[in-house]
């Protein structure tokens, strides 16, 4: 799990997705030579910071977004969020602007009329906009890992442990999907003309719910606040129930994903939302069962190479 947690340690809420990006290159430049194929790198001019590696003759594209989520600070030590992360007083928050380093915590105060204000605690004023993220905490057991940024740091080192034996296919490295997934139509687009890609999966990290626990393995989602396309997802419960890996079905009322920035697109790209379950969702304390996490890397090696 070295790797998973250097992708924590690397900040990039939505809107900074930079260092992550240069992560990715970098990671790919020193490991690609040992995978079964040596990937083409897609980016730069027109991808903002967007990274899609092909190999051979893809057919189908895993997306893994690369953002997390984060606040900005505003006026008067205000923190507005980036996304939808979860506000606990306390919270210690990492970050750095004009001045250096940042190690910072939030305050939440409760306002008279039932909202609630979320301030930082430091010896200085930060910088106006600066960025900040949850403190890496990387934990560790036999069973589980627990850490900030599961969501979706998980379903990049899932992204990327496919990669070392896929011969056939894409991964797109999106950004924004925390705040907008205004990224993924243009990829999508990018890898429809160039190459026909028609199919996606999305390596995303799911929720524990009444229907989907921690050591069930990998979820299948036939549905959250998108739909796919039954004939697809169909094929693919097919092809989980051949593969052997212990999958267990999701269906749920609400939630996105890059799937629906997909669905929600003028592309006739079919799709489908697979990753692990945690709790603690979006907050320092995302925690999954690392049986899901495995059955996971598996069960996409036997789509990529069947679908």
């Amino acid at each position: 799990m070295e790797l998973l947690q250097k992708l924590v340690e690397v900040r990039g809420a939505s809107s900074d997705e930079a260092a992550v990006k240069e992560f990715i290159l970098n990671h790919v430049a020193e490991n690609a030579e040992k995978w079964k194929v040596n990937p083409e790198i897609v980016h730069g001019n027109g991808f903002q910071d967007c990274v899609i590696l092909i190999f051979g003759k893809p057919t189908t594209a895993i997306y893994a977004h690369m953002d997390t989520i984060g606040f900005s600070v505003g006026y008067n030590k205000e923190l507005i969020k980036i996304g939808w992360p979860k506000t606990i007083d306390g919270l210690q928050l990492v970050g750095s602007d004009s001045f250096g380093e940042i190690e910072t915590e939030m305050i939440v105060i409760d306002e008279e009329d039932g909202t609630k204000q979320l301030k930082y605690v430091f010896d200085r004023e930060i910088d106006r906009g600066t960025i900040l993220t949850f403190t890496p905490n990387f934990r560790e057991t036999e069973d589980s890992i627990q850490s900030p940024y599961m969501d979706n740091r998980l379903g990049m080192w899932n992204a990327l442990k496919v990669a070392e034996t896929l011969e056939n296919g894409a991964i797109v490295f999106s950004t924004y999907e925390e705040h907008g997934g205004n990224t993924v139509g243009f990829c999508a687009n990018y890898l429809l003309q160039k190459h026909g890609v028609q199919q996606a999966l999305i390596s995303d990290i799911t929720w524990v719910t009444d229907g989907v626990v921690h050591g069930g393995g990998v979820a299948i989602s036939m549905r959250d606040s998108g739909l796919p396309r039954r004939v697809y997802l169909n094929r693919i419960i097919q092809l989980a129930k051949e593969s052997g890996v212990t999958f267990q079905l999701e269906v749920e009322s609400a939630g996105g994903s890059d799937g629906t920035q997909l669905q929600k697109s003028d592309f006739p790209i079919d799709w489908c939302f697979i990753g692990a379950p945690e709790d603690n969702v979006h907050t320092p304390d995302e925690r999954v069962a690392k049986f899901d996490c495995m059955s996971m890397v598996d069960l996409y090696r036997y789509l990529m190479l069947h679908l």
